[in-house]
């Protein structure tokens, strides 16, 4: 599976991330805080939130939610027409 180039070692070294490479992207990520940071903001930049879910857990909540919201517009346009025919 390796093409000669190393790019199979690449993919699974780049699942484990080492501290240094946390500081970096933490010094990054303030930084750019520090640029769009208002005066009533903190001045640390928040924290990312982890979402320990698979993507497609994640994404099949969003495909339900987006089913649940049509279907109550599917079931009030419907309690709409009864009532004009009403």
């Amino acid at each position: 599976m390796d093409g000669g180039d190393g790019t199979a070692d690449l993919v699974i070294n780049k699942r484990f991330v080492s501290e240094s490479e946390l500081d970096e992207r933490r010094k990054k990520r303030q930084e750019e805080w520090e640029k769009v940071r208002k005066p009533e903001d903190p001045e640390e930049c928040p924290e990312e939130v982890y979402d320990p879910r698979s993507l497609y857990e994640r994404l099949q909540e969003q495909k339900d939610k987006k089913q649940q919201e049509f279907e109550e517009q599917f079931k009030f346009s419907k309690h709409e027409q009864v009532i004009v025919l009403s």
